[in-house]
């Protein structure tokens, strides 16, 4: 569920956790969206989810190439300036 910046996710383990929204990304390739997550207890750790709008849902990006596409697509995040004060 998006709280304005923040995301409350259930942990593996069944947690809910509130997690800051680094920023959202859509792929116009894959017909979906993505959100990049932190926790502010832990902000090195980044976590992406594919996010369904519609149904506010969450879902693992399990294919290796579309993985990989949302790491290209946060290591440009921090390397461009204009990029991050978009958010």
């Amino acid at each position: 569920m998006l709280l304005d910046d923040e995301m409350l996710i259930t942990t593996p383990d069944g947690e809910e956790k509130v997690m800051k929204i680094l920023f959202t990304y859509d792929s116009e390739q894959r017909q979906k969206s993505y959100v990049f997550l932190y926790d502010e207890k832990d902000e090195d750790n980044i976590l992406v989810f594919s996010y369904n709008e519609k149904d506010n849902s969450l879902a693992e990006i399990e294919d290796d190439e579309e993985y990989k596409e949302a790491e290209e697509v946060l290591n440009a995040y921090f390397e461009d300036e204009k990029i991050q004060s978009i958010k």
